[in-house]
């Protein structure tokens, strides 16, 4: 809790002033109850009714306001003063309690927005491991469902803890200005009632968490079968993705009952204890009016304050529930805060300006944290400026292990890895992937236009230069086909374009990120003959001019590489041009040979 409150800090003036509406707002509850006492002594009592005496007294710290002072002289009359009263008393009530909600909303608001972005940063900037760890159905929901707890907990919640705590100081002074004694002997059954909703809150707390991962469970069957859709149909499982989610639907329904059923609790403590101490009240009350020791306005003031009082212990009990729920959905938002980036700038990074010799792998390995073996195995190995190198290799290999070194989406565990003669950790990590373009396999395209998908290459990009890239990536006729041009919305993961068309948008965008080192991961393998050869075309003009680290399928395609590297179990066993290796009688010979014969069977 003190963590999110920290969140609070920078809108403290505002939360002063919230503060402050709501005390006046508890000080209007009080001057309510004491209002109680003239109406039954005075006001219900003709033979006082005229007598000009203070109204409202306050024995315990010696105060008298008299009423008639505050009056012109033509309003005297005790029920005018008392029905103007109570009407400004409700007027400032009304108007405090709807400033002061206002400016702890927009406390609380702020101060959720600034930790959801922040949870959102800092997912954003860690490594490929840890969105292995962890879903994106998971990470989604402790984004918006857990801080959406923590949201109605320090928004409406908390406009509403601070009206009924000044709501209950106002009232306990009233009582303890009444009669302290009698005002002590009727709060003893309070903990009766705060010990049992203390326990009630920890049990809360551990049933919200519970809750939160039952529905995060949710969402991950939703967002699996929900992008996974083409696999559920081909396969007919729909029924089996039903049966699916129906379980994890069942298991958050229990979750949420479990928590209704301990948060119900409170109230009938409450009522139940309220119950006693009234009872005993009207008893002791019946003595003290027949001896004349208090008056029945006294004594219904000290009451109805009594009721007032319990309605808001009644809800900061509720109140305190919520903060125990928040407090529980929170804990998984602040282990994602409290995971490191693995992957960071050290200390002494400088800035990468351009890459101008080679990269260089130095017995560079690396091992899986959760794996007990090294998946690279001291890979030496240099890629030259204006080379272009390719990676080949039976599956599981380690190419794209090896190729994910270079912008460090992997962080080697041995060895060293240089560019330029210098350890690429020693450079900043935006500077070393702005030297860097890549063409994925797996193209992910965002449910924007086209223009703004190939400007994600380089945002600042015109619309010409826009444009230019994606004739040079052969898509600027398909494009111009679209309905609306290159502002057309593609749709989610570009489902509305072909493979092929998807290809060479990837394409355009490296093309605009104009970066001097590539890197290809087997961007035609999943293509037909026609679009292989239109895509191929396009990585040419791409290719042109820089440093490609090429990951290759295909060996076709790799024809004219300067260097071919046959990766296998994570060393390097082969290395030369394509026409020294395919007759080396090695994996890549062999390799080549089982490539035709698969045509030659086609």
């Amino acid at each position: 809790m003190r963590r999110l409150l920290a969140y609070v800090k920078p809108y403290w003036a505002a939360l002063a002033g919230s503060v402050v509406l709501m005390a006046l707002v508890g000080a209007a509850q009080a001057a309510l109850a004491l209002l109680i006492r003239p109406i039954f002594d005075r006001v219900l009592n003709p033979s006082t009714a005229d007598e000009a005496v203070p109204l409202l007294t306050f024995p315990a710290i010696g105060l008298r306001l008299d009423l008639n002072h505050l009056f012109p002289a033509g309003m005297h009359d005790v029920w005018t003063m008392v029905a103007a009263g109570i009407t400004t008393v409700y007027l400032i009530k009304g108007v405090c309690d709807y400033c002061g909600n206002y400016l702890i909303n927009y406390v609380g608001l702020g101060a959720v927005m600034d930790l959801r972005q922040r949870v959102f940063n800092h997912v954003l900037k860690q490594d490929s491991q840890f969105f292995e760890l962890n879903s994106t159905a998971r990470l989604m929901s402790s984004i918006m469902n857990d801080i959406e707890k923590i949201q109605v907990a320090s928004s409406h919640m908390l406009a509403d803890w601070l009206r009924q705590s000044f709501s209950a100081i106002g009232l306990l002074t009233v009582l303890l200005q009444h009669d302290w004694k009698l005002a002590f002997v009727s709060l003893t059954v309070l903990p009766f009632v705060l010990v049992p909703t203390a326990r009630i809150g920890k049990r809360l707390r551990r049933t919200t968490r519970r809750a939160q991962d039952d529905a995060a469970e949710v969402n991950e069957v939703l967002q699996e079968a929900l992008a996974g859709h083409p696999v559920v149909k081909a396969f007919n499982a729909e029924q089996h993705e039903a049966v699916r989610f129906e379980a994890a639907t069942r298991r958050l329904r229990i979750s949420n009952l479990r928590y209704v059923a301990q948060q119900a609790l409170a109230s009938p403590l409450i009522e139940f204890f309220g119950a006693l101490t009234i009872i005993g009240l009207l008893t002791y009350a019946r003595t003290q009016i027949k001896t004349g020791a208090m008056t029945a306005g006294e004594f219904t003031s000290f009451v109805i304050a009594l009721l007032m009082l319990y309605e808001p212990v009644k809800r900061l009990t509720g109140i305190h529930n919520i903060f125990q729920q928040a407090a529980g959905a929170s804990q998984k938002v602040f282990e994602y805060l409290d995971t490191k980036h693995e992957i960071c700038d050290s200390p002494q990074a400088q800035p990468l300006t351009a890459f101008r010799h080679s990269i260089h792998f130095h017995d560079v390995r690396f091992r899986y944290p959760t794996s007990e073996s090294d998946t690279l195995r001291g890979i030496n190995l240099e890629v030259k400026h204006g080379e272009v190198v390719a990676l080949v290799g039976p599956s599981g290999g380690g190419k794209t292990t090896t190729a994910n070194m270079v912008p460090r989406f992997r962080e080697i565990t041995g060895g060293q890895l240089t560019i330029d003669g210098r350890d690429i950790r020693d450079y900043t990590l935006d500077s070393l992937r702005g030297q860097i373009g890549i063409v994925a396999q797996e193209t992910f395209l965002f449910n924007d236009t086209v223009a703004n998908n190939i400007r994600y290459g380089r945002l600042s990009a015109t619309d010409a230069e826009v444009r230019e890239a994606a004739r040079n990536a052969l898509a600027a006729e398909f494009i111009e086909q679209l309905p609306e041009g290159y502002e057309t919305v593609i749709g989610e993961r570009g489902t509305k374009l072909s493979g092929g068309q998807r290809q060479r948008l990837a394409i355009a965008r490296a093309l605009l990120r104009n970066a001097p080192i590539l890197i290809l991961d087997e961007a035609t393998s999943h293509l037909d003959t026609e679009s292989e050869m239109l895509v191929q075309r396009a990585l040419s003009n791409l290719i042109e001019g820089r440093t490609v680290i090429v990951i290759a399928h295909r060996l076709s395609t790799i024809r004219r590489a300067d260097k071919i590297v046959v990766i296998d179990r994570g060393q390097v066993s082969e290395l030369g041009t394509h026409e020294e290796l395919v007759s080396g009688g090695g994996i890549y010979q062999r390799l080549h040979e089982m490539q035709y014969l698969e045509a030659d069977v086609s």
